[in-house]
């Protein structure tokens, strides 16, 4: 008796017009919500009133629940975040969600779980630092910026699209079984490991007014960019081996080397870092 594996081009090729077609409205739904959100998230973060809520906006209430409940959704976003990111969890989910659709399914709940985050957070009373000369605080809102450039940049070395779940879908609408990027360190990855979480650092710390509320954000979103760097370097080893290894000798972390030093390693695409 003979046995045979269908393989995943075949998978994708026997998909029908209409799982095709609802791959890609998916895909493009989730991204959306994305979008969206991200866009609420530079208002948020940066206390412009132009949302209705903002991370310093509402009436402060007692400190012990407004922590309770800024560390607890803040926990949400990470457990769900990092937990639906790990290559095991991938392997279980996508026996319940197809494979098309796991990525943007995963980028439509961190987006839900931001959306809650922002809806419940309770502001805190206090003021860390207050910047008042108008040169300064313009100065340190032009790096809150730059800290989104940046992000954004750092995703489109690595294919923003594959990141965010449209390339899966576009990738399905085609009749074509996904691929993953060779390893490469492109830009900004060929100076540091992790542009994208130097990105949201400098995107959490950077204002000209930091608020009790703000620092808890930028306190605990960092620390847990710290754990999620350790996970997320262990499973980029166990995917890519030496080659990440070496990887991991020759680049910093987070503050790139200036005169001299180690060379990145080079090959030719782009996928060196899975969300977190």
């Amino acid at each position: 008796m003979t046995s045979t594996t269908t393989q995943p081009n075949d998978i994708a090729a026997q998909r029908t017009g209409a799982q095709r077609t609802g791959f890609l409205a998916w895909g493009v739904f989730c991204y959306a919500a994305f979008f969206a959100c991200f866009l609420y998230s530079i208002a948020f973060v940066g206390n412009f009133d132009i949302v209705s809520k903002t991370i310093d906006s509402g009436t402060a209430g007692p400190i012990g629940l407004a922590l309770a409940i800024n560390v607890a959704l803040l926990s949400l976003f990470a457990v769900q975040h990092t937990g639906m990111a790990r290559p095991g969890f991938k392997k279980l989910w996508t026996r319940i969600v197809p494979e098309p659709a796991e990525r943007p399914t995963y980028v439509l709940l961190s987006a839900l779980c931001l959306v809650v985050l922002y809806a419940f957070w309770q502001p805190i009373e206090g003021t860390v630092w207050s910047v008042t000369n108008p040169i300064a605080s313009n100065a340190i809102t032009a790096v809150y910026f730059g800290g989104w450039a940046m992000l954004l940049y750092a995703t489109a070395l690595i294919d923003h699209f594959d990141l965010f779940g449209l390339r899966q879908s576009w990738l399905a609408f085609r009749g074509r079984a996904y691929t993953n990027h060779p390893f490469g360190t492109p830009g900004l990855y060929g100076k540091i490991r992790h542009p994208l979480y130097v990105a949201w650092a400098v995107i959490f710390w950077a204002t000209p007014e930091m608020s009790a509320g703000h620092l808890l954000f930028a306190v605990v979103t960092t620390a847990y960019m710290a754990l999620a760097v350790l996970v997320e370097e262990r499973d980029l080893l166990n995917h890519f081996g030496d080659v990440y290894a070496r990887y991991m000798d020759s680049t910093p972390r987070y503050v790139p080397r200036f005169g001299g030093g180690g060379r990145p390693v080079r090959q030719p695409a782009a996928q060196v870092a899975p969300s977190a």
